[in-house]
C-alpha cells in the first residue's frame, strides 16, 4: 500500500458509506477516528475494514494532529477525507497511476473540492474550484492550529496537482447543515479575533499556497477590517452577483444566501454580542 486516508467522524452513518465506497478500488489502508458517535458510523466502519480510533473532539485542526502523532501509519502518503466528502473514480485513476512514480522533490498534491447541495453542483460564486492540499508524505505534514479554514503545512518540499476531484455532498439535510454552521460560527468567532492579533502566518510562507495565501490575505486585511454587518451584506453581493452565482439556480440561491450572508452575519452578531459583554464587564 502507497497511500492511507484519515477520516474524522461523529455521527456520520448517512454519509460514511457513499466515503468508503468511493475508496473500495483505491487499495488504500483508512483509519477512521471518531470522536463518540451515537450511532452506527463506528459499526459501519469496522464492517468495511477500517481501523477506528477513539479520541476526543476539540476542533478539526487538533483532530488531525493527534491522528498524525498517533495512529499507526506506515505507508508512504497520507490523505485527508471528510466523512462527507468522497473522490471521483476519476481521481481514484489518478491517485493509482501518478502517485507512485511521483518525483521525490515533490511532497505534497492539492486537488479540487466540487460542493453539491441539495443535489446540484455549486459552480460559481468562487466555489469551484476550490485547491486544497489533501495528500502529502508522511512526516512531511501538519495541520496548522485554527478554529476555523484550516489548512495542511508541508515542512519542506514541492507541491503538485491533480486534475480531478473529491466531491463534497452531505447527506443529512438542511437542518443539520444549520445546525452545524451555528456551531461553526462560535469557532469562526475565535478564528477571526486570532487572524487579526496575528501578526504573522506560516501559512502564507509558502508560495505554492497561492488560493489559499489569497483568501486568508483577503479575510484578514480586508474583511476582518470592515465593518460589522454591512461586510456579510457586500459579501453576499460579491459571491451573488459578481461570482455569477445566481447561475447556479434555485439551489444555488439558497446555498449562497445561507452560506454567503446568513453564516456571516450570525458570526458578526455572535462577535457583536462578545463585544457587549466585554464592554459591560470592562
Amino acid at each position: 500500500m502507497l497511500l492511507s486516508l484519515i477520516v474524522l467522524t461523529k455521527n456520520e452513518q448517512a454519509n460514511l458509506p457513499h466515503c468508503l465506497a468511493s475508496l473500495e478500488k483505491l487499495g488504500a489502508e483508512v483509519f477512521v477516528v471518531d470522536s463518540g458517535s451515537s450511532d452506527r458510523t463506528v459499526e459501519i466502519a469496522k464492517q468495511l475494514g477500517c481501523q477506528v480510533f477513539e479520541h476526543p473532539f476539540e476542533n478539526h485542526a487538533a483532530q488531525i494532529n493527534w491522528a498524525l502523532q498517533n495512529l499507526p501509519i506506515k505507508t508512504p502518503w497520507i490523505m485527508r477525507l471528510d466523512a462527507d466528502e468522497r473522490l471521483t473514480p476519476e481521481l481514484v485513476e489518478e491517485l493509482k497511476q501518478i502517485l507512485p512514480y511521483t518525483d521525490e522533490k515533490i511532497t505534497g498534491y492539492q486537488v479540487k473540492r466540487r460542493v453539491f447541495f441539495m443535489g446540484r453542483w455549486i459552480r460559481h460564486g468562487g466555489y469551484y474550484p476550490t485547491w486544497l492540499l489533501r495528500i502529502w508524505r508522511t512526516d512531511f505534514g501538519v495541520c496548522e492550529q485554527r478554529w476555523m479554514d484550516e489548512h495542511i503545512v508541508l515542512k519542506q518540499g514541492k507541491i503538485a496537482k491533480f486534475q480531478h476531484d473529491i466531491i463534497d455532498e452531505n447527506k443529512k439535510g438542511l437542518s443539520f447543515w444549520i445546525d452545524k454552521h451555528n456551531r461553526y460560527a462560535d469557532r469562526e468567532v475565535k478564528d477571526m479575533v486570532s487572524l487579526v492579533a496575528e501578526k504573522e502566518d506560516d501559512l502564507l510562507k509558502s508560495s505554492q499556497y497561492s488560493q489559499a495565501i489569497g483568501r486568508r490575505w483577503i479575510k484578514k486585511n480586508l474583511y476582518t477590517r470592515s465593518p460589522l454587518f454591512l461586510r456579510a451584506f457586500l459579501y453576499f453581493l460579491m459571491r451573488y452577483i459578481i461570482g455569477l452565482g445566481f447561475l447556479d439556480g434555485l439551489e444555488g440561491l439558497i446555498f449562497h444566501f445561507l452560506q454567503g450572508f446568513w453564516y456571516r452575519f450570525l458570526v458578526d452578531a455572535k462577535i457583536y454580542e462578545l463585544q457587549k459583554k466585554e464592554v459591560s464587564s470592562g
